[in-house]
């Protein structure tokens, strides 16, 4: 059995990603669901061959020390893949998710049209959150696509590891490598201002001293797109405040309050049909109240804010859940898993939860 070999039956079956886990045959996942493929169980001695096959010696001694690795693996002619190599019981795993080789139009992703305004603000720090394998990088990759294509400007993004490979259209667009390129977040951040950027592209906001550069960029006249795992806007807030010690913090939320032009939270629901999957948003636009309310740091009063903020583009979770039930794009079933306020979906007719 040949890793290649399991990548091609990874793209053809258009599964996301790929689980080499010992005792299993490789696992695939689509649309959301986990499958095990006709291939035979692997042993340890099998997951280790397979994994490391792809490892060049700096990564294995990388790996070997800090027993885990985050990479990308580029196959020509089939398909590039974010790759996590990873123990478990002291077996070597991986985890493969699958990018696409082209990145899509930010039209066909489903994606509400005030994404594309806060694409286009000139500076400022825009948020994608969600649950991991929501489609995150996807979003940052078609937002960037659209600067790109749309503005003459120096983007420089820090990606661990690198995902979409974007090419110089208007812009020029430099991808920096976590590991390769630069030895993490907050050191590329440290140093990215003397680099001439006009919109810093970050990852993820993984730690206290990558938020506060991140922050920091976003203050001084640049566009800033970053991620965080974080399931809404509320708890996007109180995420990136939290992180800071207590006699910080006042500082932070005056800080996120100037800067913050948007928070758009996503997940990945399968569709009705059962052909592929749809997301469901919530949208929050830094608008005056918003930002009051950040800067005093009353985020319980931001559903309010989103809800009665329609005219700006805002939306939550739930409307966004319950407009997909009633476009008939998700099951009934499927949607309320995920809706935090039942009394949002009492009004929906009968008809549509049936089935």
């Amino acid at each position: 059995m040949h890793l290649k070999e399991i990548l091609e039956l990874v793209v053809s079956k258009k599964a996301s990603d790929l689980h080499i886990t010992t005792g299993e045959p490789p696992i695939i996942r689509i649309d959301g669901e986990l499958i095990r493929t006709d291939f035979p169980p692997l042993s340890a001695d099998d997951t280790k061959s397979l994994i490391y096959g792809v490892l060049n010696d700096s990564q294995k001694v990388s790996f070997e020390k800090d027993l885990e690795l985050d990479l990308s693996l580029y196959l020509p002619g089939l398909s590039r893949f974010r790759v996590n190599v990873h123990m478990q019981k002291g077996y070597v795993e991986a985890a493969f998710r699958t990018i696409p080789m082209e990145i899509p139009h930010i039209d066909t992703l489903g994606l509400p049209e005030v994404v594309k305004s806060l694409a286009r603000k000139p500076t400022g720090l825009v948020l994608i959150t969600g649950p991991t394998g929501t489609g995150k990088s996807t979003t940052m990759a078609a937002m960037i696509d659209l600067i790109n294509r749309e503005r003459s400007c120096l983007i420089i993004g820090t990606e661990d590891p690198i995902e979409y490979l974007h090419t110089n259209k208007k812009s020029v667009i430099k991808q920096r490598e976590v590991g390769s390129d630069t030895h993490s977040f907050a050191n590329a951040l440290k140093h990215v201002l003397r680099q001439d950027p006009d919109v810093l592209m970050v990852g993820e906001m993984r730690d206290l001293e990558t938020i506060s550069t991140t922050i920091t960029a976003a203050e001084t006249g640049h566009l800033v797109i970053s991620s965080l795992h974080t399931p809404d806007a509320a708890q996007t807030i109180d995420r990136l405040i939290d992180v800071f010690p207590p006699a910080q913090q006042k500082q932070i939320m005056i800080q996120l309050a100037g800067c913050l032009q948007g928070v758009m939270a996503q997940i990945l629901l399968p569709m009705k049909s059962g052909a592929g999957r749809v997301v469901a948003t919530e949208v929050m636009i830094g608008t005056p109240g918003v930002r009051n309310v950040i800067r005093e740091h009353k985020t319980h009063q931001i559903p309010t804010q989103i809800q009665t903020g329609a005219q700006y583009g805002m939306h939550t979770m739930d409307q966004s859940l319950k407009e997909l039930v009633l476009n008939e794009k998700v099951s009934y079933e499927e949607a309320i898993g995920h809706v935090k306020d039942m009394d949002s979906f009492r009004d929906i007719p009968e008809k549509f939860k049936e089935g």
